[in-house]
């Protein structure tokens, strides 16, 4: 099978797929993309094309509306940069609070002052002094995989956390440190915290939170991080409000050009994943995330389809993508018994309006069986495998 690279991808990711496989960034007809940032809005999917895995965690470069109606399952890989992310916020906490970029630049400026510039240095430094995060608020907003290893290292380095999440797991729940406080909205961290980092996924909800109603209830001379996506913060608001003092700082992992070279602001050129370690841990998830979709139709962490980690049981497995509607598994059924082919098990998984049926089959499986299901209003995709 054929995988197209439209990045770079780390050679522990690609190996993994095995025999079989053709991987390169110039293959026709493929079965498989992987991507990290490339923009894929303006590409005409291939008909071959079955399956997108990002290599990071946002998956804005991908048109998933697009992908849906082809039947094309998109992965992510998240958790594999996390640690990654944490640390940057980590540096960004301390960035924020002590004033380190501006008084880098300003040591700068003694360059040629020769003895003068220890007498110098101990004159100047007090215009950069900031304070300490021991004993602070942190409000971590999202406590997805990289939000709980950023409120749990926080609270390790002697920081009060705050954490806030509606859509908390169970499984994340489990990792979380006890000592952080549950806040029961977003409004409490607003109110309360002298930091604010943030880390949620941009949709419709999310874009532009914090603007100007939510900055006006925050603590006067909060830090905000920002180390998800830009689009989360309004830019105007913030330009306000770190101008009228209301934000002390402002640290932002995407930078654009209204928040360039301005006071308070340190823009980072999108570095939380740009690590050795986290550029192999997903490269080496995304691989895995495709070759187990082409190989067993099994679906693990995509955005667009439910997961259906389920091993194989009969001779041959139908893979049907479709629309999550009333009667489909009926018609499926329907179609299979109606041409004598025995189902040794049918798994279906939804997720909002798409879903995901597989049927484990004794035998063989006629192509008429194949083309009748196609044929179901509100199918998508078909596969035997």
């Amino acid at each position: 099978m054929n995988i197209l690279t439209l990045n770079k991808i780390a050679a522990c990711g690609t190996d993994r797929l095995g025999d079989g496989y053709t991987v390169s960034d110039t293959v026709d007809n493929p079965a498989g993309i992987l991507v990290r940032s490339a923009s894929m809005h303006d590409m005409e999917l291939p008909q071959s094309l079955l399956a997108i895995a990002r290599a990071g965690a946002g998956v804005n470069n991908i048109p998933l509306d697009r992908c849906s109606d082809a039947g094309v399952v998109v992965f992510n890989t998240p958790g594999a940069n996390a640690n990654a992310v944490k640390e940057l916020v980590l540096a960004g906490l301390l960035l924020s609070s002590r004033k380190v970029v501006p008084a880098i630049e300003w040591a700068k400026t003694l360059k040629g002052q020769g003895a003068e510039v220890g007498k110098l240095v101990e004159k100047g430094k007090g215009q950069f002094a900031g304070p300490e995060i021991f004993g602070k608020k942190l409000g971590v907003i999202g406590l997805g995989a990289i939000g709980i290893l950023v409120a749990n290292a926080a609270k390790a380095l002697g920081m009060e956390v705050y954490g806030y999440d509606p859509f908390l797991s169970v499984d994340a729940a489990w990792n979380l440190s006890r000592s952080i406080h549950h806040a029961t909205n977003v409004e409490q961290i607003y109110a309360q915290c002298d930091y604010i980092s943030v880390h949620v996924p941009l949709n419709d909800n999310t874009r532009g939170m914090i603007g100007k109603d939510s900055i006006a209830t925050m603590k006067d001379g909060v830090r905000i991080l920002n180390f998800a996506r830009g689009e989360l913060v309004d830019s105007e608001a913030m330009l306000a409000a770190l101008d009228s003092g209301k934000v002390a700082a402002y640290v932002v992992d995407f930078p654009s050009d209204e928040m360039l070279c301005v006071d308070k602001v340190i823009a980072i050129p999108h570095l939380g994943a740009s690590t050795p370690e986290s550029e192999d841990n997903c490269a080496m998830m995304a691989a895995d995330e495709i070759k187990a979709y082409l190989e067993k139709g099994i679906i693990r962490n995509s955005v667009n389809f439910p997961a259906m980690d389920v091993e194989k049981s009969g001779d041959v497995r139908i893979c049907v993508l479709h629309r999550n509607i009333p009667n489909m598994l009926a018609q499926i059924s329907s179609v299979v018994s109606d041409a004598g082919v025995n189902i040794e098990t049918m798994t279906n998984r939804s997720k909002k309006d798409n879903a995901y049926t597989v049927l484990d089959i004794v035998g063989d499986v006629p192509e008429r069986v194949i083309n009748g299901i196609q044929a179901i209003d509100g199918v998508i995709r078909v596969r035997k495998i």
